[in-house]
């Protein structure tokens, strides 16, 4: 199984990264998740769900209602002398859902002033995959600038545009389907949407 990092920014859609990590987990797969300030403070708005400090893998795993034994970790913001910070950690692939503009600028500027925008960047030059699902709209001539310079350094972007031929019913069919986009481009299986022809 796959050793993933999992970056959930202050973008709007919180949804797609606590959806992807749920689905890497079930799918047997290593799991480390990132969140940045913004992006915890946007999932307790848009999910109800605010990361405790203390015990944080204990409550997201009740959060996602998933039990049984998986390989979890909830790495600190902060914390630039995490492991995830060198690129001698082995990993198989960043997911960073939702991407905000911000985030996106920072890596495409290569400051790494935390640790997701560090694991972003070295992702990128370790040359391993790194999956943005971007959360704006409009688009500035400054994001699609930013949004080329990450593509032509390497990473794949994933605009949070779900389709409607699978006739989506619910959020979680929309969420589900951009989540679904992201890991296939991450060389992961999953089940999460109907795939045309099917």
């Amino acid at each position: 199984m796959g050793r993933y990092t999992v970056i959930v920014t202050g973008a709007s859609g919180s949804a797609y990264g606590m959806r992807a990590v749920e689905q890497l987990l079930v799918g047997g797969h290593e799991v480390t998740l990132l969140m940045t300030d913004a992006g915890r403070e946007v999932t307790a708005f848009e999910l109800g769900f605010d990361l405790p400090l203390e015990d944080p893998v204990d409550e997201l795993l009740r959060f996602l209602e998933i039990t049984g034994t998986v390989s979890l970790r909830v790495a600190c913001c902060h914390d630039l002398f995490d492991p995830l910070a060198s690129g001698s950690h082995p990993s198989d692939g960043t997911l960073v859902a939702p991407a905000s503009m911000g985030f996106c600028a920072a890596v495409a500027a290569g400051t790494s002033t935390n640790l997701p925008e560090r694991v972003a960047d070295v992702t990128l030059k370790e040359r391993r995959p790194l999956v943005m699902v971007v959360r704006e709209t409009p688009l500035s001539l400054i994001h699609l600038r930013n949004l080329t310079t990450l593509a032509e350094s390497g990473a794949s972007i994933i605009p949070a545009c779900p389709a409607f031929y699978h006739r989506p019913v619910t959020i979680d069919d929309q969420v589900n389907y951009v989540v679904g986009k992201a890991l296939d481009v991450l060389g992961v299986e999953h089940g999460l949407l109907k795939r045309w022809g099917e």
